[in-house]
């Protein structure tokens, strides 16, 4: 298994993956928008994707973006989006996509990685393993636009 960055030519694999992230997460599929929603990422530069690919299979992935801490005045990180096949889970590629954006954001000489979760999501325990810190200091809020 290797991880990589992705790119825009990886995208005819990636976006049937990541059609399924949304599924898993209840949203009806939709492979078209899929696809068009991550070209746009690539072609923006708003996001990167680092892939777990087994053999000429992409396996997993993990999407991070851009932000800003304007009180440490530094670049950091959410780490939105990590999903592995269902036929590759348990094999260690949740932790190697996880710890491959923690050597991004080392690189980039960013803050930090941040990341929301479900309250009840299992892959909690291997993010505190992985030395992630539940943040019960703060509270967040979401406001939805009516346009939505």
């Amino acid at each position: 298994m290797q991880i990589r960055m992705a790119e825009l030519k990886d995208l005819d694999q990636l976006a049937p993956l990541f059609d399924q992230y949304r599924v898993f997460y209840k949203q009806s599929s939709h492979l078209e928008a899929a696809r068009d929603f991550l070209e746009k990422r690539f072609q923006k530069n708003d996001s990167v994707v680092f892939m777990a690919e087994d053999g000429d299979q992409i396996v997993g992935f993990t999407q991070l973006y851009s932000s800003f801490s304007s009180v440490s005045l530094q670049r950091q990180y959410i780490l939105n989006d990590l999903f592995v096949a269902e036929t590759h889970r348990n094999q260690g590629i949740a932790t190697a996509l996880l710890e491959k954006a923690k050597e991004f954001c080392r690189l980039q000489k960013a803050k930090g990685l941040a990341l929301e979760t479900d309250h009840n999501n299992p892959a909690q325990y291997l993010y505190e393993k992985l030395g992630w810190k539940k943040d019960d200091r703060t509270f967040h809020y979401f406001w939805t636009s009516p346009q939505a």
